[in-house]
C-alpha cells in the first residue's frame, strides 16, 4: 500500500497529538509531534533564565540555537516516542501550563522556526509519516495528500487541557487554563512568521462535540479514501 504524508494542524487542546498518534498505530506510520519540539526549546529558554513572566530574551536564545539538540526516541512500554533536549528526556517537564505559557512566543521567532522546520522536512521525506502542529499543511508539508485542521470552542479546550492536567496532579484552575488557551490562540493565530490558518486544501475537523473513537473513525475514513485513490 502506497503511504502518504499526514499533516494535522489545529488550535491548541483539541486533541490533535492524540488523534495523530492513535493513526500513526493504526497505519504503522512515523508520528512526530512538532509541539513537543518548539516546547523543548521553550523549555530551554527557561531553564537558561532567557524567558519569565515579564521578560524574553530573544536574541539569546536565538544564540543558543546551535546548542539546542533536539530528538525523539521511542518508548515501548508507552507506546509512543518522547522528547529529548540535549539527551535528556523532557516529556513530562514540556507538558507543564508553565511551559505551555510561554510555548507561542518562542514559535513565533523565525529563526526557531526555521531550524526546527527543517528537521520536520528531513523526517517526513520518507512519506508515511503523520505529523502534528500550527504550520505542517501549509509550510512543513505543503504537498501533503491529506491535510486535516481541527479546531474546538476554547471552553471546551479548556476544559479537557484542565482535566488532562489535574489528571496529573497539577495544580491549576479552570480560569489559568481558559486564559493561557484564549493567549495562545491569539499569538498562533498573530504571529508574523507562519500563523496559524488553514491550508486551502485542508478538511476541518470540529470535535466539539465527538469523543475520542468518533472522531478517529471519521478522519480515519478520510485517510483510507485517500490512501485507495493515490
Amino acid at each position: 500500500m502506497k503511504k502518504i504524508t499526514i499533516a494535522i494542524d489545529g488550535f491548541s487542546s483539541t486533541g490533535k497529538s492524540t488523534l495523530a498518534k492513535q493513526l500513526a498505530k493504526h497505519l504503522g506510520y512515523v508520528y512526530v509531534d512538532t509541539g513537543a519540539m518548539y516546547r523543548a526549546v521553550a523549555l530551554y529558554a527557561m531553564q537558561n533564565n532567557y524567558i519569565g513572566t515579564d521578560f524574553f530574551d530573544k536574541e539569546k536564545l536565538i544564540s543558543s540555537l546551535p546548542s539546542i539538540k533536539l530528538h525523539f526516541k521511542f518508548n515501548s512500554e508507552l507506546g509512543f516516542a518522547e522528547m529529548y533536549l540535549n539527551d535528556i528526556n523532557v516529556e513530562t517537564e514540556i507538558r507543564t501550563l508553565e511551559v505551555s505559557n510561554f510555548v507561542s512566543s518562542v514559535a513565533a521567532i523565525s529563526e526557531v522556526r526555521t531550524k526546527l522546520v527543517e528537521q520536520q522536512q528531513e523526517m517526513g521525506k520518507e512519506k508515511g509519516i503523520v505529523m502534528d502542529g500550527r504550520d505542517i499543511g501549509t509550510v512543513v508539508f505543503p504537498n501533503a495528500e491529506l491535510k486535516i485542521f481541527m479546531t474546538a470552542g476554547a471552553d471546551t479546550r479548556a476544559q479537557r487541557r484542565y482535566d488532562e492536567l489535574k489528571a496529573k496532579g497539577d495544580s491549576v484552575s479552570y480560569e489559568e487554563v481558559l486564559k493561557n488557551v484564549v493567549e495562545r490562540d491569539y499569538i498562533d493565530t498573530h504571529r508574523v512568521d507562519s500563523p496559524l490558518v488553514m491550508a486551502d486544501d485542508a478538511i476541518e475537523v470540529d470535535n466539539s462535540y465527538l469523543d475520542r473513537k468518533e472522531q478517529f473513525d471519521a478522519v480515519l475514513e478520510l485517510v483510507n479514501d485517500v490512501i485507495n485513490a493515490v
